[in-house]
């Protein structure tokens, strides 16, 4: 029987990182418990799981993710400006998370990128949005799904 090779609908168990090119860690799990996830399901960003494809148990890797394959290029569309008096309870600094509800009752983060007494600006591209991702992985267990 041969190895079994990640594919589409293969749950995979992995530890992995996510890094910025300078080295630092954004998120990682290799001090923890191997994650598990199944290609597919929505856990991964489909660039971070095209890069597994092919892999197998025992396989330890380093992928460089461009933004295109990661979490995207930042769209000024993603910016909104609003009334400073939507955040008059709010101690306003830049960088600072904001969440909004949205139509659905959902959640949308938001960062500051600027204010003055008029008005705010919002970001509401994904923090990492642009930026290159090191994808480190060590793959543990493959399991293909039929």
């Amino acid at each position: 029987m041969s190895e079994q090779r990640i594919g589409q609908n293969s749950t995979v168990s992995l530890h992995f990182a996510l890094k910025f090119d300078n080295g630092d860690v954004v998120d990682s799990n290799f001090e923890k418990d191997p994650a598990t996830f199944t290609v597919g399901d929505g856990s991964l960003l489909p660039g971070f799981e095209r890069a597994l494809f092919g892999l197998k148990a025992g396989d330890k890797r380093s992928f460089q993710i461009p933004p295109e394959q990661g979490f995207g290029i930042p769209n000024e569309q993603n910016l909104q400006t609003m009334p400073r008096t939507q955040f008059d309870s709010m101690d306003l600094d830049y960088g600072v998370l904001v969440i909004f509800k949205d139509a659905a009752g959902g959640e949308m983060p938001g960062v500051v990128k600027e204010f003055d007494d008029q008005q705010v600006t919002i970001d509401f591209n994904h923090p990492l949005a642009g930026k290159v991702i090191t994808f480190d992985v060590e793959i543990f267990t493959v399991q293909n799904n039929q």
